[in-house]
């Protein structure tokens, strides 16, 4: 039996990786927004903890953060598929690697949250410095996506 995918979706499909990584690229600098919010509630003194706490940025980080390492791994596994599909192979470049070192980079920052949650200091600067480096590498990779999918739409 071969499963015949029709070309309409083959098409249109090539346009869901990108939509999905600008979103995760907006996500991002919100969940770095509330990982510096969450910060300084941890270093503020008392009465302005007090006041930041019940704010729930914490809560908000760890849930985006979630949502991210959930989405990234798909939207990862999602574009290799439909280039694979729309192609017969996948192009290895910078793109594609950076991609991969990107998914395995907030894969180790959210396995680092039950040592960060149990006070490790080491595995808190390493989790702020990967993703401070996930989201410079997320920079670059929209514009290198862009290029792709400008490739793409002109042989359209």
């Amino acid at each position: 039996m071969n499963f015949e995918i029709p070309e309409a979706v083959k098409t249109w499909s090539q346009f869901g990786h990108p939509i999905l990584m600008w979103v995760l690229l907006g996500l991002s600098i919100y969940a770095l927004y509330l990982g510096i919010q969450v910060r300084r509630t941890r270093t503020a003194d008392k009465e302005i903890r007090k006041e930041l706490m019940g704010k729930g940025f914490n809560i908000r980080h760890h849930k985006v953060g979630s949502i991210l390492l959930a989405l990234m791994v798909l939207g990862t596994i999602g574009g290799m598929a439909v280039t694979y599909i729309n192609n017969g192979k996948l192009f290895f470049g910078p793109h594609l690697l950076v991609g991969l070192g990107m998914t395995g980079a907030i894969a180790t920052s959210a396995a680092l949250v039950p040592y960060m949650q149990k006070g490790n200091e080491f595995a808190r600067y390493t989790h702020i410095f990967l993703n401070v480096g996930l989201l410079v590498l997320f920079g670059w990779q929209a514009v290198t996506g862009m290029e792709i999918l400008q490739r793409i739409v002109s042989k359209m």
